[in-house]
This record gives C-alpha cells, structure tokens and sequence, in this order.
C-alpha cells in the first residue's frame, strides 16, 4: 500500500479545508421578515431566527416601529412626510398587519431570536458591533401628550418625518438645523428568564438582560456586555436610532430601521455575577445602573463603576469611590422607560496599561 502523499494531494486538501473553514465562518444575514421578527416583547425559546457560530459575522435586518404601529399602515403613514411609497421598505409593507403587539407591551420591531451556538446560563454574551448600516434615508421622531420627561408639554399627538442626507451624515432637522448622525441600536438583548407567572417580558423597560437600553454610546466600534439566561442566548436587536441625545427626553430618538453588524463572543461563567450589562469602547469602560428611580439609577451605575475599578484595576473600595468622583462622568442614557438608565463613562487614558481592544478607531 502507498501512503505516498503527492504535492498536488496536499494542494488539494489544504484548499478543501480552507473552503470548509471560511464556509464555517460565512457571514449570515437575518433578514426582517413576518417570521423573524416580534412585536413589543422578549420572549425566550422561540425558533431561531439564525443559529450561529461565536466569532461569525452576522448581518442582521431591522425595522423600526414608526408607521408599523400606524392604523394607516407604513406607506400612507410616510407619504404625509413627502416619502414615496418605493422608498418604503419592502419588509415594512410585508410585515404590516401580520405580526401584531402582545396586549400591554410597547410597539419595537424585533428580529430575532439569533442562538449563539455554545452560549449557556452563567455565561457572558460580548457583541461587538462591527457597523451599522441605514436602510433608509429618512426616521422619525414622535411624542404625545403624556409622554416624556414633560408630560404635560404637548396636548396631541406629534410625529415629525425627518430627511437625512446620507452622504454628509447629518439629519435635516429644519431649515438652517442640522444633527450630525450616530446610528446605534435602541434595543440589543439576549432572552430574559421566563416569568414565573408566565407574563410576557415587555421590550420596552430594559434589565439586565440588556433590551431597551437607548445607550448612544453603542456605536460602530462599541461593545457591549450581557448575562446569559437561556441556552443559546437568544439575541434580538431593533428599535434602530439615527442620532438620540441622552435622556431621551420626548420619548423617541429619530427612529428608523437600520442593519447593525455584529459578532458573538462566549466568554465562558462571566455572566454569573453581573447585576446590569456593561460596555466598552475604544476610549472608555462604561458601567451601567438602572431603576425606575433616576436617583437610584445613578447609584447602581456609580455602585458599577466602583466594583469595576475594584476587579478589574485592583483599587481599594475607597480608592474607586474616589476615582469615580474625580474621573468618571454618569450621564443618564434614558429617563423616559419606566426603568431609567445612568452609566459612567470610565476614561482608559485613566490607566498605564488597559487589555489590547479589538477596535481600532
């Protein structure tokens, strides 16, 4: 018998691996379709909308609420802010009327659930975001009476279509008001634990599974930190934002529908002792507190960056306490969820030396 392996045998194989490895790893779009996405809630163990690799790049399709939550449905709904019925995303007009809100929960568009293989309870789900691309040129922003920070401001309802020019980046507020665009995603989450009493778990406050955070801080290049709960994680991403001042403060950002690109890390028994996910970016460390009391929102969130500056910079509790006063500053994200949001941005030129990140601005 000849184990004899020619040069061309060899050729062959490391070709055929090399295939089988990139195809491994191929990049996986989700699309925004009437059986990928749900309505207001997160709800755990659904069907996978994608079931994927940690490290694989996923391209996933969002749909913004805005004209999806109208009685007229989307295209009439954006043609009163002079948009033509082709500019309407297909999927808007294809998911209208067809997946409708669970009684009592908010109106998000949600694509998902995205099973990351390998990802079990107590473990850390990181998603990076790779980019973010529009889908649209054109968001909107709504508010009402009753809502927001001045809830008694407004005596009806009032949805404002704003254009974008895509090219300069910037949002054509009004004439001679521009807003320079920084599209992150509203809502990024993994399923949360199934209540015991078998409600369902509203997309509108968020927790510590992540959800409706409304942190404009995760932009391209930011990173984001959540607890596993389910087998899988089961991700879902949507509630799209062009631009959002923090606070939130009428209610909405400009919202839209937008595609992030993300990849999945397992980082094995990490998620076991986080009380609210965390972030990161290039330049900052960020801690994150919430509560439906603002004021105690924003001790979760210092109570954050203490223990962080403690495990991960080997600072005393009286050294991070310090700190946190003198080089931190806590911004509140969203006041206008039922549960509030206050993280601490945490500078890393803070630090001689921080762990390589795996952006590069």
């Amino acid at each position: 018998m000849n184990n004899h392996w020619s040069p061309l045998k060899i050729i062959v194989l490391v070709l055929c691996l090399s295939l089988a490895a990139q195809a491994q790893q191929a990049p996986v779009h989700v699309g925004s379709t009437p059986t990928t996405v749900v309505r207001g809630k997160i709800p755990a163990n659904l069907p996978p909308a994608a079931r994927v690799k940690p490290g694989q790049t996923v391209v996933i399709d969002t749909l913004s609420h805005q004209g999806m939550s109208s009685a007229v449905g989307p295209v009439e709904f954006f043609a009163k802010g002079g948009i033509k019925s082709g500019d309407v995303l297909k999927d808007a007009v294809d998911v209208y009327g067809k997946i409708e809100p669970a009684t009592g929960v908010s109106g998000h568009v949600l694509t998902g659930p995205i099973y990351v293989e390998g990802a079990e309870p107590g473990d850390q789900l990181e998603v990076r975001i790779m980019d973010i691309q529009f889908r649209v040129p054109y968001g909107v922003n709504s508010t009402n009476k009753g809502t927001g920070v001045l809830p008694d401001l407004l005596s009806e309802p009032s949805s404002k279509i704003i254009h974008l020019d895509l090219q300069r980046k910037v949002a054509l507020f009004a004439s001679g008001i521009e807003v320079p665009l920084a599209p992150f995603m509203g809502v990024m989450a993994v399923a949360p634990p199934p209540p015991s009493d078998g409600s369902v778990v509203s997309s509108r406050p968020p927790g510590s599974f992540g959800g409706n955070l409304d942190l404009k801080q995760l932009t391209k290049g930011a990173t984001l930190y959540l607890p596993v709960y389910n087998t899988g994680a089961q991700f879902f991403t949507g509630d799209a934002h062009g631009i959002q001042g923090d606070g939130e403060v009428d209610g909405t950002a400009i919202e839209m529908s937008l595609s992030p690109t993300v990849k999945f890390v397992v980082n094995k028994g990490k998620g076991k002792d986080m009380a609210f996910p965390r972030a990161e970016t290039a330049t900052h460390y960020i801690a994150i507190g919430m509560d439906k009391d603002l004021n105690l929102a924003m001790k979760n969130a210092v109570q954050e960056a203490v223990n962080f500056l403690m495990k991960e910079k080997g600072l005393s509790s009286a050294d991070a306490y310090s700190l946190a006063s003198i080089g931190v500053d806590f911004r509140v994200a969203e006041s206008v969820n039922l549960v509030q949001v206050v993280y601490g941005m945490i500078p890393k030129s803070l630090f001689k030396t921080n762990q390589p990140y795996w952006y590069k601005p």
